[in-house]
């Protein structure tokens, strides 16, 4: 079991990010996975982090593959890997529609395929080999780089057991593990793996502060989210399409303020954190129960920062 933080730390310059990540590494933090949306790209914070920590696990928790060339990512996973003495883990992930095409222009088609033919790409590049086209790392990584796949709904999740040495997942009701780990178990068991062996990592979006106000803000980042294609397919796999419908046609509809009242409260309550550091602790450690072997936590103050900054939140919601 790994305890990872999120290195998103929203309303955080990324030039105060070292001491932040120093205190959590000193606080019992394991992991550190930054995400890659509209914010700071996800490898420029583990360049920080590298140099401010002596231990912990930096990954990109993930970055897309339509986004960037496989042989740039493969530069990217090398640097890191060497600057932080092995300690990097390259996470990859389609995304979505929303943030290749129309963000960055680039068609998004047969994702899944695109996934797998990158890590097929991968492999050898990191090894040091020639890849597809001729690709050749001047300075390979020092040491073997896990590639973790970003995954949702039963294919990818496959694959991710099959082709990849982690599986990172987002945005997962407590009620879904088990249905969403039994497809990374199906990849293993595909590929001839031990089961259990692919180890299973996941975002937390852990809101601080008044409930009242955290709900609101869970209320919102839930309609954003599960309006997205590739989101609002995942929740329907997973069984609450009759939850969603009311909500996602009302913000397909331009009518945003009617989409968040309709947004289902008991499923937001399911997927985010809310609620006093004790009682996130215990809804993380039910996730663990489960077979989520590292939690990741993104951690979001409701309504400004504490006394003591976002060092406090981290603090607060840091491993027993």
């Amino acid at each position: 079991m790994g305890w990872g933080l999120s290195l998103e730390l929203p309303g955080v310059p990324i030039s105060e990010h070292a001491p932040i990540v120093r205190a959590a590494e000193e606080a019992g933090y394991t992991d550190a996975w930054p995400g890659e949306v509209s914010g700071y790209d996800a490898f420029t914070p583990l360049t920080v982090a590298a140099t401010a920590t002596e231990r912990m696990r930096l990954g990109t928790g993930v970055v897309g593959v339509f986004t960037r060339g496989p042989g740039i990512l493969a530069q990217h996973a090398a640097t890191l890997q060497n600057l932080s003495g092995g300690r990097f883990c390259l996470g990859i992930g389609s995304s979505s529609n929303v943030i290749v095409e129309r963000w960055n222009g680039v068609p998004f088609e047969k994702p899944l395929t695109k996934v797998r033919e990158t890590i097929a790409y991968l492999r050898p590049a990191l090894a040091g080999e020639r890849a597809p086209g001729g690709f050749k790392l001047e300075q390979p990584p020092e040491q073997p780089v896990p590639i973790v796949v970003g995954a949702l709904r039963e294919k990818m999740l496959q694959t991710a057991g099959e082709l990849g040495d982690g599986a990172f997942l987002n945005f997962l009701p407590l009620a879904s593990v088990d249905q969403v780990v039994a497809e990374v178990r199906k990849g293993e068991q595909t590929a001839g793996k031990q089961a259990g062996s692919v180890e299973t990592f996941c975002r937390f979006f852990c809101i601080q502060g008044d409930r009242e106000a955290a709900m609101g803000l869970a209320r919102f980042m839930f309609c954003a989210y599960a309006t997205v294609p590739v989101y609002e397919k995942f929740f329907r796999w997973l069984g609450y399409s009759e939850a969603i419908d009311p909500m996602v046609e009302a913000w397909r509809g331009g009518d945003r303020p009617k989409a968040l009242e309709l947004a289902p409260t008991d499923l937001i309550e399911d997927v985010f954190l809310l609620g006093e550091p004790a009682e996130q602790r215990e809804r993380l450690e039910a996730y663990v129960e489960k077979g989520v072997n590292t939690p990741v936590l993104l951690i979001v103050p409701a309504s400004g920062m504490p006394d003591g900054g976002y060092s406090a939140l981290v603090q607060s919601l840091a491993p027993a």
